[in-house]
């Protein structure tokens, strides 16, 4: 969901990028005129690739690229996109889950660009017809900052998507994350039980890696031989031995989970479940008393239960494996300290009453008694009035009466409305709680709808990367650079 504001406010917050970007665009202008002039006709049209090769370590090019680096990290983007067109190049922020339109460059620079992230990632520079992935690092303030890269050959040349991972910020624990209540209470419960499955679901971009990483930072590492298979690892853990598998060699989930059940763990982390052979690994370990946790791609929590069936896993195996299985969505949260309360109106009161009227009695206590929500207001500095991305969660405890449904391969219907009984809540539900609490607007529950999930939710595709990253010094890049211009 998106507010109708934010598009025109966006650019406040980028002025300066533009004004940066702007400087260092007029010096390559002039260089590329100078040299562009020192060359013949012919000699321009035969050498243009010399040209290009000239200018993609020049400094008004590295700081370019060193600035929209330095704007993403110090905005809090997650994502930098540098999208070609036929006249321009947009770059674009992702805030929050929103792309951010943040500056338009001129079209003659893309090639410069695009060769200098390559030569920071280690890529090739001469290939422009394939996809190509890779890795590096950059200094901020001190702070290192790791930058995943995908180039993505287009109609109007090469699109660049840079994931950033802030190593500095760290691995948050359960409650760092924004989980809290009942949710909470279960989850560190069967983070505690000394063997089974806790699997999350849930679409691309939707924090389940910062839910496992976050679980992860809670185990007992001390006195547990913690593994972790991932692709790629994004953020090290202490105490965690943590293998990036390799499935253009060969090195799969599959084949590194059979090799991590020989290293003796207690806990194994899975980065994602995607085919049957690491499915039944998976629970053949939670059989021989390992704890496993992982990813699986389902509409919701219930539907981990049949998506475990329809890969093949037979329902006597799930039934005593599977503790807990969660899915969730992010929804972005008020900034701490801002926005204008309000009650709820008769709609909203109406549609409240809808959502919880099947839920027992005995469960009403985790609803909160308050019937106000917040509406985002700007403040200095922050002209959304919305600051981070929070969880919304809901959990599915595999008790014994669940157990028994699985065994008979019961329904989805059938599974949520024993469990409901059993005080289980919807996501949707839990965005209202969150809502009613202050933490995120009531518009974004509108992302949830009455029946929550997605009816089509794509695989994520493993992201090779380049294992021997650059390292460069932003800030060194930009005074350099202002020095030499001064």
């Amino acid at each position: 969901f998106m507010f109708a504001r934010d598009i025109t406010t966006a650019q406040a917050s980028y002025q300066n990028l533009k004004g940066d970007v702007t400087d260092a665009l007029v010096t390559l202008e002039t260089e590329l005129n100078k040299e562009i002039a020192a060359k013949g006709d012919q000699e321009k049209s035969d050498d243009a690739t010399a040209t290009f090769e000239h200018i993609k370590e020049d400094a008004p090019v590295t700081r370019i690229v060193a600035t929209i680096l330095r704007y993403a990290v110090d905005g809090d983007a997650s994502d930098i996109h540098i999208e070609p067109s036929e006249k321009k190049v947009l770059v674009r922020f992702r805030v929050d889950g929103v792309l951010e339109t943040s500056l338009e460059l001129p079209k003659n620079v893309q090639m410069a660009v695009s060769a200098r992230i390559k030569i920071l990632s280690s890529m090739r520079l001469d290939e422009r017809r394939k996809p190509q992935d890779g890795r590096f690092s950059a200094t901020f303030d001190g702070r290192k900052i790791d930058f995943r890269v995908s180039i993505l050959p287009t109609n109007y040349g090469e699109n660049i998507v840079m994931r950033i991972l802030d190593n500095e910020k760290g691995v948050t624990d359960l409650e760092g994350i924004g989980i809290s209540g009942h949710i909470l209470t279960v989850i560190r419960r069967m983070l505690n039980e000394p063997f089974g499955i806790i699997l999350i679901s849930g679409p691309t971009g939707s924090g389940k890696s910062t839910t496992l990483y976050a679980m992860l930072a809670e185990m007992d590492k001390k006195t547990k031989n913690v593994l972790s298979l991932e692709d790629p690892v994004e953020y090290n853990i202490e105490g965690v031995s943590q293998s990036q598998v390799h499935p253009e060699i060969g090195y799969t989930f599959a084949n590194g989970l059979r090799s991590a059940l020989r290293q003796d763990p207690d806990i194994i982390m899975v980065g994602e479940i995607r085919d049957k052979e690491t499915a039944q690994l998976a629970i053949q370990a939670a059989l021989t008393g390992h704890l496993v946790l992982s990813t699986i791609h389902t509409n919701n929590s219930i539907g981990v239960i049949p998506r475990l069936i329809n890969m093949g896993v037979d329902p006597y195996l799930i039934a005593p494996t599977l503790k807990l299985a969660l899915a969730q969505r992010l929804a972005r949260r008020i900034k701490t300290g801002t926005g204008r309360e309000e009650p709820i109106n008769k709609a909203m009161e109406l549609m409240m009453e809808d959502d919880f009227k099947t839920l027992p009695a005995k469960y009403h206590d985790r609803i909160p008694a308050g019937r106000t929500i917040l509406h985002p207001e700007p403040s200095p500095g922050n002209a959304t009035g919305l600051k981070g991305r929070i969880a919304v969660m809901e959990i599915l405890e595999v008790s014994e009466p669940i157990q028994n449904l699985i065994l008979k391969n019961a329904s989805e219907e059938e599974i949520y409305n024993v469990a409901r009984l059993h005080g289980f809540m919807s996501m949707k539900e839990d965005a209202i709680i969150k809502a009613l609490d202050h933490i995120i607007p009531y518009e974004e529950m509108t992302v949830f709808g009455s029946k929550v999930g997605m009816d089509d939710i794509e695989d994520e595709e493993s992201i090779p990367v380049n294992n021997s990253p650059q390292n460069v010094d932003i800030d060194a890049i930009i005074k350099n650079d202002e020095n030499t211009n001064s």
